[in-house]
């Protein structure tokens, strides 16, 4: 009985250091948005604001503009970070977001982090290149991990109200190697 006692405790201990640690990102306060390369190098593209507002937590972002390059492509103006052989282009989100987040709901931060790559020296975009970084919480950071997207999916509100299009079969996880900029990180 005392060894069965003792694996409960260690098991219970586990679990609840476990959790603990998994949510130790604070959500208050001025962090930087990054973006980081495959290699590791990051770049410091923004900053957000958590704030409390009315029993939750709201946020707001501020890019780094000259970070971002002015681009006309595909007959819409767009920011872009840019790269040797990829661009990075800011996708504002088209609908209603109420800016909001918590420890287990990160979607409306997701929604505002959307990217659209393109080649250095492609003439438009395709929309089929879209960006979307999945974020976790990684000890005291976010981390996005890139995932594929057909931006199409964004270019016609949703007949049913549903102002949060992007389902999870809609993303895909992108390989690291294959795309210059992987990973986002808020910290």
């Amino acid at each position: 009985m005392n060894n069965l006692m003792l694996g409960i405790v260690s098991a219970a201990f586990l679990v609840l250091t476990s959790f603990s640690h998994s949510f130790a990102f604070s959500f208050d306060g001025q962090k930087s948005i990054k973006l980081q390369q495959e290699d590791g190098t990051t770049h410091n593209v923004g900053t957000i604001n958590f704030e409390v507002r009315e029993n939750s937590i709201g946020y707001t972002i501020e890019w780094n503009d000259e970070s971002f390059g002015e681009h006309f492509l595909s007959m819409r103006p767009f920011k872009c970070f840019e790269g040797d052989t990829k661009y990075w282009c800011r996708v504002p989100y088209p609908y209603e977001n109420k800016r909001r987040v918590s420890a287990t709901e990160l979607t409306d931060l997701e929604y505002d982090l959307l990217f659209i790559w393109k080649g250095a020296t492609e003439y438009g975009i395709n929309m089929w290149n879209g960006v979307y970084y999945q974020l976790q919480i990684e000890d005291d950071r976010l981390i996005g991990i890139l995932h594929e997207m057909d931006m199409e999916k964004l270019g016609v509100p949703p007949d049913d109200g549903n102002l949060r299009p992007i389902r999870e079969v809609d993303l895909e996880e992108g390989y690291p190697e294959s795309h210059w900029l992987p990973r986002l990180i808020i910290e």
